[in-house]
């Protein structure tokens, strides 16, 4: 599974538990896009970064 290269968001791990209180293990995914160029140290690259740090301007890319 990726995990972003910005803020390092990457899967977490739980405990489902149903109305009867019955409990089994699910995972929560976090959203992250393959960018293609993205600036990382003055120079384009491909990339893997969470929709959050997309839209908050931390991954600046190359047009």
């Amino acid at each position: 599974m990726a995990k972003c290269e910005f803020c390092g968001k990457d899967v977490k791990f739980g405990i489902k538990v149903s109305h009867s209180h019955r409990r089994s293990n699910r995972t929560w995914k976090p959203n992250v896009q393959r960018v293609k160029k993205a600036i990382v140290d003055g120079s384009p690259k491909r990339v893997y970064a969470c929709t959050r740090c997309l839209r908050s301007g931390k991954v600046t890319r190359a047009n």
